[in-house]
């Protein structure tokens, strides 16, 4: 430690040289931008995620910085007062603002660099709190820049209050990887919250994206997080009756099945066609261990659909299982298609487990993803195939990198509704985005345990699983929580605590009623497969850990919640795609480290879905100014009637609620929008009721005060609404019936 280095603070020498050696003994603080740091006086604004922030923001820093501390923490003992003192930090509180600002204002004016955490405390989400006004008043009265700065790397650290504990954690053995990356100064006139908050999410975005863990392989990553803990149960089956699986022997048949496909199949990809279970997680961690992709079909998509994307992916060999094909017979099934049970059997059964078994148990972790062949960097290579868009067109081929994957586990990882005791559901589809990553990669790379049951919409068995199992964390679509609502005692759920809704718009009603029957607040969240999936998600209200502590919120009702860590934003105009006024609804677009880069060998589609790397999602939607995102629809779901959008979602839930539609059993209509010669186009409306015919139409929405112009012009009587396996409404489907409707009025 040089003398120089230890003069970058205020502090006296006897006190920086010990604490800068200490900080680097701990953290290991790499940053870029700091050339952006102009001469003189600035104002530098930081994200705010833990007691170590100082540090390693002063460590990033070529130059001495003079923080601002919150005057509650002079209260909390000498420690705070004297390192108050010593390092000639600024108190702030609501009592002394002006006072604040002038001796700001001052030290700013004497060249110095000042920085605040305008967020006001420490967050508790991990993410990025509402700004508090006051920083922008400093930097106009100074005359100086605004240079907003943001740090990654220290949320889940000992002195962060993730899983809503502070110091009562593990510590990291290995120094912690913070990245700094500092932005463009603003000029003090145009420093406002809004415009400050986007940088620093812009730069959280960038300094997220240089986190090591980022750069690993997948399959790499899940087969050390097995053998750190060969004997918990991991998985727990209840396809055919129950079964529990260890972490070893997931492991063993894993690897054994992964030298048979490396040996065995050319070809890059390998088909999978099966449920939620053991045989899932095995199949797809094999397919990882051989080197290969895994393809998970959607096999309820119809055999258009299969045919295209099994064409779209290469694939020649598809593992299965012989119960299934029977069930799925409209499947366009492969020549080399293959049951799972015949070829573990046929590969020597148990005893060729036990080698492997013994392995996880012996062996360091690293040794045995060595003795896999398995690289230590996956990063942007591809890691998994899935397809989408069919709810409304033809099967896009998602290609998701090691890096989207991963990214995605860590942002779940940050959130306090997953902990790694949690003991989490799986019934949702492989082939759907949600499946993939929550259900099956995020419980292997946590420790968490998942209790799989092979579909969604078998609503007893998955009571029973909840029941049985002390399931604790659920996540499922509106679709599939309706029947539990209506079917399951309190006591079937006196367990869960956290239940997650996503894929379609949380109905209130859905809401309210598990609310008052299980006392369960349902946490909405948002995503894409083009997202890995998850965007956004509400969390429950961190916990105030002492009286002095000001609430923060981790939810907000009618909203989807704020972005997961890493992640940015911005809302954009349909037509001109330039960005919307704050707090206005445009097309949401993001980055992040979890966001796709492109489709399946279709550039043009690819294109057709990003703007100045942005990926533009197609939903409507508005942040408000703590961060949480308002989805109003998708742009596909209105239609412009006369100059006029008209929501399709708006007037089916008016017509829901005029005719108290009870939909437990699946989507009562729909609305969907056809071409129309005079005005551009026409809506028309599915009933799958009897009572739902166009004169009670049109005499529900005029009493319940709708205008004319959002009248279906055409009612259609159809036996069932169309829906997807993933329980989205199937808008392909949809329209194609409301296609005929309107060619034949």
């Amino acid at each position: 430690m040089t003398a120089s280095s230890a003069r970058r603070t205020y502090a006296p020498w006897f006190i920086s040289i010990p604490v800068i050696a200490l900080a680097r003994l701990l953290y290991r603080v790499r940053s870029r931008g700091a050339e952006r740091i102009p001469e003189g006086g600035a104002l530098l604004v930081a994200n705010h995620l833990s007691y170590a922030d100082v540090l390693v923001l002063q460590l990033a820093c070529p130059r001495p910085i003079r923080f601002v501390g919150g005057e509650i923490l002079l209260k909390k003992g000498w420690f705070y007062r004297l390192a108050f003192k010593l390092t000639g930090t600024i108190p702030v509180s609501p009592a002394n603002a002006l006072e604040t600002t002038r001796r700001v204002a001052r030290s700013l004016q004497a060249g110095e660099l000042v920085m605040i955490f305008p967020e006001g405390s420490i967050s508790r989400t991990g993410q990025l709190m509402k700004l508090e006004r006051g920083f922008e008043l400093m930097a106009r009265r100074a005359h100086v820049p605004v240079v907003p700065v943001a740090h990654d790397g220290l949320w889940g650290s000992v002195f962060s209050f993730s899983e809503n504990k502070y110091l009562f954690k593990y510590p990291r053995v290995m120094r912690t990887a913070v990245f700094v990356v500092w932005g463009e100064p603003i000029p003090a006139d145009n420093a406002d919250p809004v415009t400050v908050r986007r940088a620093l999410l812009d730069l959280g975005c960038e300094a997220f994206e240089e986190r090591p863990q980022l750069k690993r392989n997948l399959g790499r990553e899940i087969v050390r997080g097995l053998v750190r803990r060969p004997g918990r149960v991991a998985v727990i089956d209840r396809t055919a009756g129950r079964r529990a699986f260890t972490a070893a022997q997931l492991f063993a048949a894993a690897a054994v099945l992964s030298r048979h496909l490396r040996r065995t199949v050319p070809e890059k990809r390998v088909g999978i066609v099966l449920p939620p279970g053991a045989g899932a997680t095995i199949v797809n961690l094999a397919i990882l261990c051989a080197g290969k992709v895994p393809v998970n079909f959607n096999f309820t998509a119809g055999r258009a659909a299969s045919e295209t994307s099994l064409r779209l992916s290469g694939v020649k060999t598809v593992i299965s299982a012989d119960a299934l094909r029977t069930k799925v017979a409209d499947f366009p099934w492969p020549e080399n298609t293959v049951d799972l049970g015949k070829m573990l059997a046929g590969l020597g059964g148990k005893p060729a487990l036990l080698p492997w078994f013994a392995i996880a148990w012996l062996l360091p972790n690293q040794w045995v993803a060595r003795l896999l062949g398995l690289p230590k960097y996956g990063d942007r290579d591809e890691a998994g195939l899935l397809f989408t868009s069919g709810s409304s067109g033809e099967p896009k081929g998602v290609v998701l990198s090691h890096r989207n994957i991963l990214a995605n586990c860590w942002q779940f990882s940050s959130l306090s509704i997953f902990p790694q005791s949690a003991v989490m559901l799986g019934c949702l589809p492989v082939f759907h985005s949600f499946g993939f990553t929550v259900n099956l990669w995020y419980p292997l790379l946590r420790g968490c345990r998942v209790v799989t049951v092979p579909s969604p919409l078998d609503t007893r068995k998955i009571i029973e699983a909840i029941r049985e199992e002390e399931v604790s964390v659920m996540v499922g679509a509106p679709t599939f929580m309706r029947p539990i609502l209506k079917k399951a005692e309190p006591r079937d759920l006196r367990t869960l605590q956290i239940l997650v809704s996503g894929a379609e718009k949380l109905p209130m009603d859905l809401y309210e009623g598990f609310l008052e029957k299980f006392h369960l607040e349902i946490m909405q969240g948002y995503g894409m497969t083009e997202a890995s999936p998850a965007t956004n998600v509400n969390q429950p209200d961190p916990l105030v850990t002492t009286a002095t502590a000001d609430p923060q919120a981790g939810k907000r009702l009618g909203t989807v919640g704020r972005m997961m860590a890493g992640m940015t934003a911005r809302v954009l105009d349909p037509e001109t795609k330039e960005p919307v006024p704050a707090g206005q609804t445009g097309v949401v677009a993001f980055r992040g480290a979890n966001i796709f880069s492109g489709y399946l060998d279709d550039e043009e589609k690819t294109r057709a879905v990003f703007h100045d790397g942005w990926y533009v999602t197609g939903d409507l939607g508005r942040f408000d100014e703590d961060g949480f995102l308002t989805i109003e629809g998708r742009l596909s779901r209105f239609s412009k009637i006369a100059g006029e959008m008209v929501p399709h979602g708006t007037v089916e839930q008016k017509l829901i609620e005029a005719f108290g539609l009870d939909q437990t059993e699946g989507y009562a209509l729909a609305i969907v929008g056809v071409p129309d010669a005079s005005k551009g186009e026409q809506l028309v409306l599915l009933s799958a009721r009897d009572e739902v015919t166009a004169a009670s139409v049109k005499e529900k929405l005029s009493a319940a005060g709708v205008p004319n112009l959002w009248f279906p012009k055409t009612v259609l009587r159809v036996e069932k609404i169309p829906v997807l396996g993933t329980g989205k409404l199937d808008l392909k489907g949809c329209k194609d019936l409301a296609q005929q409707a309107g060619n034949n009025s």
